[in-house]
């Protein structure tokens, strides 16, 4: 089972073949891009409605960035949105989640934010504390849709625990490693997300994540990344090691086992 930072890093080596490919395979291969500096938060921007610009629930703490809303619900969804736009990629992160938060959260990908609805539109892959069976799922967000995309549910249906991975596994902060670690490969249509090394979900999007209702909110095959503050939810999570690899459908890049 994973274990932290050190896992991680690791992993990230193995999965650039170090030590066992060649200086030019090593130059002709993409590199993995830190999104997070660790020290502010460079390279994203918190988007919401205007009510809630002055509220500052997202800072960098201890080399993290932390979303804390805890005692204060009074708010709509509040996003921090990478600058950068991406298509084909890999996608890892770690998050830190407590016992005592009743909020949600989630990482939008192929998302796009419409400053004058006061909306993210996109796929979302939920994070889901409180009920932890939940995390690796995919929501959309974007409207029109409004469903969940995997498991396949009929629109204005929920999910239940029953559809989950039985050997799922969810750390909290007290619990050792205390970290989760999140994969998301989105390759072409189909978006596949690990959680602390278990397969969670394998979504084929064709068709669906690139109709007509997501070609004209411009998501669901290109946008940003942003992470999520669920509306009136009292949340605290940390996000830190937020490392990308673009990639393509043809060639998925390294493969972190």
């Amino acid at each position: 089972m994973l274990r932290g930072r050190a896992c991680l890093v690791g992993m990230v080596i193995l999965a650039l073949g170090a030590g066992c490919a060649s200086r030019k395979e090593d130059a002709k291969r993409p590199a993995w891009q830190p999104l997070f500096n660790g020290h502010d938060l460079s390279g994203w921007t918190v988007k919401c409605k205007p009510a809630d610009h002055s509220k500052d629930f997202w800072r960098v703490e201890d080399g993290c960035i932390v979303a804390d809303s805890m005692g204060r619900p009074d708010h709509d969804y509040v996003w921090l949105v990478s600058d950068q736009e991406y298509s084909d990629f890999v996608l890892l992160l770690s998050f830190q989640a407590y016992h005592d938060n009743p909020g949600n959260s989630g990482v939008q990908i192929r998302s796009r934010y419409d400053d004058q609805a006061g909306w993210l539109d996109g796929p979302q892959i939920d994070i889901h504390p409180p009920g932890p069976w939940r995390t690796g799922m995919i929501w959309d967000e974007t409207r029109g849709s409004g469903r969940w995309l995997h498991p396949t549910v009929p629109a204005g249906q929920w999910v239940n625990q029953l559809m989950a991975n039985p050997d799922l596994a969810f750390y909290y902060d007290d619990d050792e490693p205390a970290w989760n670690l999140l994969e998301i490969r989105a390759l072409g249509p189909t978006i596949t997300v690990i959680l602390n090394g278990v397969p969670i979900t394998s979504y084929d999007g064709s068709g669906i994540l690139d109709d007509q209702v997501h070609k004209e909110r411009g998501v669901g095959t290109r946008g940003h990344i942003a992470l999520q503050i669920h509306t009136g939810d009292q949340l605290k999570i940390r996000f830190k090691d937020i490392l990308l690899h673009e990639a393509t459908p043809q060639r998925n890049g390294p493969t972190p086992e």
